[in-house]
């Protein structure tokens, strides 16, 4: 996985190719302040400004070039993201203001799933000049955290069960300092779970119904409870759903996976919150006792 602190580098100024941010109809004047050459690279590309397209811009010299970006009107976060595996690894910076809220967008578009892969190659961060310092950590931590979500989420079923879900939760109690107690199997009837039972009990051995839960903070500070479905897979129970309802079902994990996500960076800012997060995680297969 890419350490999306990479992707960024204080601005001090030094020297980064410029990035122009063309809203979606191409504005004339912008048009007739180009070169000669850039126009012509305008014109040969075809270049409109459709949001997610980019040209670019070639300067005096072979080595000294910029790049159009065509973006919709408005603030988008995903303004940046089609940059930022397409263009040649080096330093940019967002022509005429700092990036702001595009930062992340930059960030989450070096994302790569890349786990069943075999012939993986690391993604070489382009790196984008931020004026503010500070922004930087906030923002890659910001990404990081999408980055688990999206990671849980693509994994399929068969390696994402509610042990591998638990599995996450370690490192996050490890890093902060977190209580992490987790409730298993047949101890949820006997703590007032049953519902949580009965939903993952026809799992087989090893992919047992849980509760996960994790709790940080300090006594006195507002409580922040936070639970996130995590239904590994459902397929339905006895009540079998049909292969379409199915498909889809390896996200219904999808709130556990933003939950896990959010305690995070609620623990790394070390907001002054009593955090609990609780993840029922289960499978609902279909046997003899569903």
């Amino acid at each position: 996985m890419i350490d999306y602190q990479d992707v960024f580098a204080h601005d001090r100024g030094q020297d980064a190719r410029a990035i122009h941010l063309i809203e979606e109809s191409v504005p004339e004047a912008w048009k007739d302040g180009l070169s000669p050459r850039q126009a012509a690279a305008v014109e040969a590309a075809r270049f409109s400004a459709k949001p997610g397209t980019f040209v670019i811009l070639p300067g005096a010299d072979a080595d000294d070039w910029q790049v159009a970006l065509g973006v919709k009107s408005g603030q988008d976060i995903w303004r940046l993201a089609p940059l930022a595996q397409k263009l040649p690894p080096g330093t940019y910076r967002l022509a005429g203001n700092d990036p702001g809220e595009d930062a992340l967008g930059w960030a989450l578009g070096h994302y790569n799933f890349d786990r069943y892969k075999s012939d993986a190659q690391s993604i070489e961060p382009r790196v984008l000049l931020l004026k503010d310092a500070d922004a930087i950590s906030r923002t890659a931590s910001e990404a990081a955290a999408q980055a688990l979500v999206r990671d849980l989420v693509n994994t399929p079923a068969e390696d994402m069960g509610p042990a591998e879900l638990e599995a996450v939760a370690p490192d996050l109690a490890g890093e902060s300092g977190g209580e992490l107690s987790v409730t298993t199997g047949g101890d949820l009837l006997t703590s007032d779970f049953p519902m949580i039972h009965a939903v993952g009990r026809a799992a087989a051995p090893g992919r047992e119904p849980r509760l996960i839960e994790l709790n940080w903070g300090r006594e006195g500070d507002p409580k922040l409870a936070i639970v996130g479905k995590g239904v590994c897979f459902d397929s339905g129970g006895l009540d079998v759903k049909s292969a379409a309802g199915m498909r889809l079902m390896k996200k219904d994990m999808g709130g556990a996976a933003h939950t896990l996500a959010l305690a995070r960076l609620v623990m790394e800012r070390k907001l002054k919150v009593r955090l609990q997060v609780l993840v029922p995680a289960v499978e609902n297969s279909v046997s003899a006792n569903a």
